[in-house]
C-alpha cells in the first residue's frame, strides 16, 4: 500500500513550489513521482509535428515531483503529517495520521 494515493491532498515541503497544496492527479510509483494539480507548472515550446494533430505553441502543464518532496495533509487535523499503517482484525491494511491518530481512508 502506498503512502500517497490519487485524490489525496498533499503539501510541497521543498523546492520552488514549497508550501503549495494541491490534490494528487497521478501517482507514478515505479518512478517515485507524483503529479499535483496546480503545482510545479512548467512551459514547453512545441512545434507542430507532421500530419499528426498536436497542440503547437507554448504549452503549460504540471510536471511530476519526487514523492520525497511532498507530505500528505491529514483531512481531519489539516496539517501535513507522516503516514502510519495499521492492520485490523480482518487483515485489512489502513493508513493513519501520525499527528492525530485518525484513519485517513
Amino acid at each position: 500500500m502506498n503512502r500517497i494515493k490519487r485524490g489525496d491532498t498533499v503539501e510541497v515541503i521543498t523546492g520552488e513550489s514549497r508550501g503549495e497544496r494541491g490534490a494528487v492527479r497521478i501517482v507514478l510509483p515505479k518512478e517515485g513521482r507524483v503529479v499535483i494539480s496546480g503545482v510545479n507548472l512548467v512551459k514547453r515550446h512545441q512545434k507542430p509535428t507532421g500530419r499528426v494533430r498536436t497542440q503547437a505553441g507554448i504549452i503549460e502543464f504540471e510536471a511530476p515531483l519526487r514523492l520525497s518532496n511532498v507530505a500528505l495533509v491529514c483531512p481531519r487535523c489539516n496539517q501535513r503529517t507522516k503516514v502510519a499503517f495499521r492492520i485490523d482484525g480482518e487483515g485489512k491494511k489502513s493508513r493513519l495520521c501520525k499527528r492525530c491518530g485518525e484513519p485517513i481512508d
